[in-house]
């Protein structure tokens, strides 16, 4: 199940760009600027910025978010995202015993594809297990004829065993990331990811991401969300026709 949290930010992110934007037309330093604003006169002056969309300044400031529950498929999705830092859980590494996985909703819904489903995701873990083991048998096997087999030698075939037979998990895997970006990155990508036109689990990560980041700096992303919140749709012919609907989830 998707679990999100904002673990850590840039202490005081709205008055930090709002010093970052000013410091640009000032002939004093940013130490003096952050003294004398106050919350309302940050809350003005970032409201101006986001108007104008300058953004530049506003990549002072990082967000880091705790994320599982997500599929390997949302992985291959978020890293396209590049301006921005991941740590994820590592199938070479950590053994998928019992490996958890996403559902998607239509195969959920739908008794045939469900039991389809979970039938390949026992039919993988069993190929997986069993790789696992071969793999880890022929290498025991060949460091005892060598003579080298001991802890070390051991620990090492294991981690090559598993780090084959993870070319059959599928992309439905369960993982888990820290994931850093700043506001402009995370700009861009509610831009993007929360869209209707977005695939519904990157989308849906986008959307709990873009609450928790208005939570922490509301005036900062009061401009932001997916394309239409700010003009027209930005998808053309493929547009979704529903952006009355978006608007107001962006407003919430």
């Amino acid at each position: 199940m998707l679990h999100v949290e904002l673990v850590a930010h840039t202490p005081m992110p709205e008055k930090l760009v709002a010093a970052a934007a000013k410091l640009c037309y000032s002939s004093v330093g940013a130490a003096d600027i952050m003294e004398g604003l106050t919350e309302e006169k940050t809350d003005r002056f970032l409201a101006m910025l986001t108007e104008l969309g300058h953004e530049s300044p506003i990549e002072h400031a990082t967000f880091t978010f705790a994320i599982e529950g997500v599929s390997r498929s949302v992985l291959a999705q978020i890293t396209r995202h590049r301006i921005a830092s991941f740590s994820v859980q590592s199938q070479r590494y950590v053994r998928a015993e019992g490996f958890s996985y996403v559902i998607p909703p239509a195969i959920e819904r739908d008794e045939k594809a469900r039991a389809l489903f979970l039938q390949t995701m026992q039919d993988i873990q069993n190929a997986y297990d069993g790789l696992a083991e071969v793999l880890l048998s022929a290498k025991l096997a060949l460091l005892e004829r060598e003579g080298t087999l001991n802890d070390r030698t051991r620990a090492a075939a294991e981690k090559s065993a598993i780090e084959d037979a993870r070319f059959v998990l599928p992309n439905a895997c369960e993982t888990k990331m820290l994931m850093t970006m700043n506001a402009r990155s995370l700009y861009n990508f509610f831009r993007l990811r929360c869209c209707n036109r977005a695939q519904w689990e990157i989308r849906e990560l986008a959307w709990r991401m873009f609450d928790l980041c208005r939570e922490a700096a509301p005036t900062l992303f009061s401009k932001a969300g997916p394309a239409c919140v700010r003009g027209a749709c930005s998808e053309g012919k493929m547009t979704c026709g529903k952006m009355d609907e978006v608007r107001a989830r962006a407003a919430q």
